[in-house]
């Protein structure tokens, strides 16, 4: 790829001064500092945790709310302004120099940049990347259990891993010719000549596969905390080590053999993530899923605005939701199950909450092969599209049989749009298999006049393609043939051409969700995974975000699509997905996955250093002494 690397048109939305202030504060407040003689503490008392993963700004409170919280204003109204409330706060602390970057980091991190960072600054800079801290939240949220643990025994660990990049001299290798590594190898060697020596695992399943006990990762986060400071800059190490070639002299030392466990269903180990006092740990485990599912949001709560998700990173953490043991696939019996508690530097594309992998964009996103992303044709200006749902899909999410298909998510959406089905269940003739009406809260108008089912049949172009039974039968399927009919696959170039694409997971990430952001449609998004990207995007300013049981499915198209062409709110839809597709062509584009990439991998080959705590970039303080002298005098008022 080289120099082939697209460029984009400046982007040249400022933040107001203002914001800047604002944002600024809120940074600084984040950690304390003391004066010592060599350097400069942060008051551990204060930092008991990592810092928080967001995987947009919080919403700002709404003490102050103007808006009206009546029965004549509806939720997705507030949700919608509060948006673009915190999109503003995110995109005010942009940093427009290397050490307004190198002090925010130090600001967010509490200790130095990574050696290299001023490489790293030139490179995001020679992309015309916008730079703001918070964007790299999850590279810290990843990292920072490993700070508590032996540097050298994780040096082996990786080096030893069946399968791995390795870097060394500027250098990039794989030994390995699976699609999944080679696509990693290919971004890696686009940034390589920065990079210095380390070794990368890899899992290539599309499951992730460490769940380490939450009390053991709370324990190394919370030892981890405690060391963090920023060493005077005159005693900084700047440079990486080296090391020898993988699996050579103090690499080649056996670490233990890994024991995999495939219990099932996955809730059993999944769960052991969630902290003790969590709902998944407390309430009972499911044991059938021969059942029609009971779905509701008794548990859903926490993260729903008057039944909307206002709080999208909770909304896909499973630890206080455990319906959701019999609502997704994975949780209920993956494809493959190959976990363990044992927490070593893994690298994989997307996790859940509970999993403790180290987040890459995924390979998916990398190859931009035409059937992830639609290929040039972004679709049809709005008022061209068709004013409905598009959906296709193969049934995975796991390994679906005759007694668990009932509580998989692809098979529960479909279904949700079935509208024979949803008539039969209007009218009580007919219980639902796998799916519930819309609760009276969310005050559908076609429920409410018993059209619920002529209404999504009008407005709803939803099918598997393929049933993926447990024995392969040609598409079709014997348990589930008698509620399915499976249909011809649509291009996502096709898809397109519809106004609302609702995502939904399969065996773990969507990996058709970035082309659904750069498309001219709206993005209706589910799930329970973790991505890299996440907090760069906002909720309800970029795509409409849906909770895991779709209960809100109903409310969110009567909102947007409205009933029979009345009350719909068609402007607000065409306004986030026209949002959403200059937000990502602006911040997830190639360029910015390498520059995510590069900022990664320096902080992971720091953290794999002996020398970890005292390494750092400081040419700044270097330059001018009176910058480390107004740090600790400014910054010390806190501890």
């Amino acid at each position: 790829m080289g120099n082939k690397l697209l460029s984009s048109t400046p982007f040249r939305r400022r933040p107001s001064t203002r914001y800047t202030v604002i944002a600024a504060f809120l940074l600084l407040a984040l950690y304390a500092f003391n004066r010592s003689s060599r350097e400069i503490y942060i008051n551990s008392s204060t930092i008991r945790h990592r810092v928080p993963f967001q995987s947009s700004p919080p919403a700002i409170p709404a003490d102050n709310e103007p808006l009206a919280d009546g029965e004549n204003s509806h939720p997705i109204d507030k949700l919608m302004y509060d948006a673009q409330r915190s999109f503003a706060k995110l995109i005010s602390s942009e940093s427009k120099s290397l050490d307004e970057a190198a002090q925010a980091y130090r600001m967010r991190r509490g200790r130095h940049p990574p050696p290299g960072f001023d490489k790293w600054y030139e490179f995001a800079r020679s992309h015309n990347a916008l730079i703001v801290e918070d964007f790299f939240d999850q590279i810290y949220h990843d990292l920072e259990p490993f700070w508590d643990m032996d540097p050298l025994n994780m040096r082996r660990q990786a080096s030893q891993f069946e399968m791995t990049i390795n870097i060394r001299n500027g250098s990039a290798t794989a030994g390995s010719d699976w699609f999944w590594t080679q696509i990693w190898l290919k971004m890696v060697k686009e940034i390589q000549k920065y990079l210095p020596d380390m070794d990368i695992a890899l899992n290539a399943m599309d499951e992730p596969r460490i769940v380490a006990a939450w009390e053991n990762v709370n324990k190394h986060v919370t030892k981890a905390a405690k060391s963090r400071r920023l060493p005077r800059a005159r005693s900084v190490i700047s440079d990486f080590q080296k090391l020898p070639d993988p699996n050579k002299a103090e690499l080649a030392a056996k670490v233990p053999d890994i024991d995999w466990d495939e219990t099932e269903p996955y809730w059993l180990i999944a769960r052991r993530g969630c902290s003790p006092n969590s709902l998944a740990r407390t309430k009972p485990l499911q044991t059938s899923f021969a059942e029609p599912p009971i779905i509701n949001n008794d548990y859903a709560n926490q993260h729903l605005y008057r039944g909307y998700v206002s709080n999208y990173t909770k909304s896909n953490d499973i630890c206080h939701q455990p319906d959701l043991q019999g609502l997704q696939g994975l949780l209920i019996k993956p494809l493959t199950t190959k976990a363990t508690d044992v927490l070593f530097p893994l690298f994989g594309g997307s996790k859940l909450t509970v999993n403790n992998e180290i987040l890459l964009p995924a390979p998916m996103y990398w190859s931009e092969e035409e059937r992830f992303t639609g290929g040039e044709d972004r679709g049809a200006p709005w008022a061209s599209k068709a004013n409905q749902v598009v959906w296709r899909g193969v049934a995975t999410g796991g390994r679906n049989e005759q007694g668990n298909w009932r509580g998989f998510q692809r098979h529960r959406f479909v279904a949700m749009n079935n509208g024979t089905k949803i008539s039969l269940a209007e009218s009580g003739v007919e219980r639902p298999e796998n799916f519930a009406l819309a609760q009276d809260s969310y005050q559908v108008k076609a429920q409410r006049e018993r059209q619920l089912g002529r209404w999504i049949d009008d407005i709803s172009n939803v099918a598997f393609t393929d049933l993926f039974c447990d024995y392969p039968q040609d598409g079709g399927c014997n348990y589930t043939d008698f509620y399915f009919d499976p249909r011809l696959a649509l291009t996502l170039a096709i898809q397109f051409d519809y106004k609302y694409l609702p995502d939904i997971d399969g065996n773990s990430f969507s990996g058709r969700y970035l082309g659904f952001l750069r498309s001219t449609s709206l993005p209706i998004k589910a799930s329970v995974w973790r991505e890299w990207h996440d907090s760069r995007l906002v909720p309800w300013k970029h795509f409409v975000p849906m909770d895991n049981r779709f209960s809100d499915y109903y409310g969110i198209l009567d909102y947007f699509i409205g009933f029979h062409g009345r009350d719909g709110h068609d402007q607000a839809a065409e306004k986030i997905a026209s949002d959403g597709k200059e937000w990502a062509e602006r911040v997830l584009r190639k360029e910015d996955m390498l520059i995510y990439v590069m900022r990664l991998l320096l902080e992971y080959a720091r953290v794999l250093d002996s020398r970890r705590e005292s390494m750092g970039w400081v040419q700044d303080l270097l330059k001018d002494p009176s910058l480390e002298k107004e740090m600790a005098r400014d910054w010390s008022w806190l501890s």
